[in-house]
């Protein structure tokens, strides 16, 4: 009996935190939804046309996202400020491509929302301009059904997506709600600069995207890793620059067991798609065994590219001189900065546009995945200039 009552005690008491909660959390919402409305009433009134003639704004706390929207329709802007703030959003509104242009060079926005159809400057050329000046905001076009294939179009020049007008409420929160959270998952997959050397079986931290290096793990000028065994022989994988750069591998191209290869000659392959990247040999030697888990499940490398995810094991015999051009420790972790400031040099320089624009933006930042979204010159120039390099 006793127990029994424990139990009903126990289901009582999380029913009525439950139901705390609940209450608790519709009031906040209640709160939140005054303040916001107190935002729309108060910063209208207040006159921002020192910084352009026609400019809205409406600043919410916390915003999930600052917004700019540009349309020649008042009305529009009116329906698209109300519906966006109310939902938690910073909203500014201009009736000119131009003076969207001058905002975003003097303050923050995640988004810019353009009609497409408007005079003297339009959205293609509203997207275009964003693009040049600000890469790192995202563009999203607003078309009706009759100019859906140009606001398509516009996705080559760098936007990220189209809303077709008209629109009801529920549809514009749903899809500004899509665009944010592609926004921040693309945001997560870009790479730090930061590189930590950790402790061999040491778990990477997962919530950021930084590179690792294993204390211990002697690194190559072409992104391959040796670590050495206890019986003198050496473990050989693709780094974590390497890895990350990647992203997710289709096949690994194995050598077979027996192979004499010298330092810097070719060892393995790795596919993506239809494409293929060589991986050099850190040191020279025989090679003993493939990995077969890794080689028959790449995918595992998406944990670690380092540890077990060795690729191959190599008799080394020239191991004191192989040794002089590799990099280890702090060493290493310049070697990997270096590089990354290069590729992202080259990233700013010269990719224009990639395949995936949605998850993998041209915006001069370098992302997991990075090679698969590149075009082919652009894939072949970086795979030539990092992997191939003599």
């Amino acid at each position: 009996m006793g127990v029994f009552l424990l139990i009903v005690a126990l289901v009582l008491f999380i029913v009525a935190d439950l139901i705390i909660r609940a209450i608790l959390k519709k009031s906040e919402e209640k709160k939140m939804r005054k303040l916001r409305q107190q935002a729309l009433e108060t910063n209208l009134k207040l006159d921002f046309s020192h910084e352009a003639k026609t400019l809205k704004r409406v600043e919410v706390p916390n915003p999930k996202a600052r917004i700019l929207a540009v349309d020649d329709e008042e009305i529009i802007l009116d329906s698209f400020r109300k519906i966006l703030v109310m939902a938690g959003y910073s909203v500014d509104t201009v009736e000119s491509g131009k003076e969207a242009l001058a905002l975003i060079q003097k303050r923050h926005y995640d988004f810019v929302f353009t009609d497409l159809k408007m005079p003297e400057m339009d959205g293609i050329e509203v997207c275009k301009a964003v693009k040049h000046l600000r890469p790192d905001i995202d563009v999203i076009i607003i078309t009706g059904y009759a100019t859906v294939e140009s606001a398509v179009e516009t996705m080559k020049y760098g936007a990220m997506d189209y809303v077709q007008k008209p629109f009801t409420e529920d549809e514009l929160v749903a899809m500004v709600e899509k665009f944010l959270i592609q926004r921040q998952e693309r945001i997560k997959k870009q790479l730090k600069s930061r590189v930590h050397i950790t402790h061999v079986g040491e778990p990477e931290v997962k919530d950021t995207v930084e590179f690792y290096i294993p204390g211990g793990v002697f690194i190559s000028p072409w992104h391959t890793w040796a670590a050495l065994t206890e019986g003198g022989e050496a473990h050989v994988g693709i780094d974590d620059f390497a890895n990350k750069l990647i992203g997710k591998i289709d096949a690994i191209e194995a050598p077979t067991p027996g192979m004499e290869v010298k330092q810097g000659q070719l060892l393995f392959n790795v596919r993506i798609g239809q494409r293929s990247i060589p991986f050099r040999s850190p040191i020279s030697g025989r090679v003993l065994k493939v990995n077969g888990p890794v080689v028959e499940s790449p995918d595992r490398l998406e944990i670690t590219a380092y540890e077990d995810n060795w690729i191959c094991m190599i008799d080394a015999e020239k191991l004191e001189e192989d040794l002089k051009n590799l990099k280890i420790g702090q060493q290493a972790v310049k070697f990997f900065e270096e590089e990354l400031e290069r590729l992202q040099g080259y990233i700013k320089k010269s990719v224009k546009s990639t395949i995936d624009e949605k998850h993998v933006p041209a915006d001069g930042k370098v992302y997991i995945g990075e090679l698969q979204a590149l075009k082919d010159k652009d894939f072949n120039a970086i795979v030539h200039d990092f992997f191939e390099k003599e």
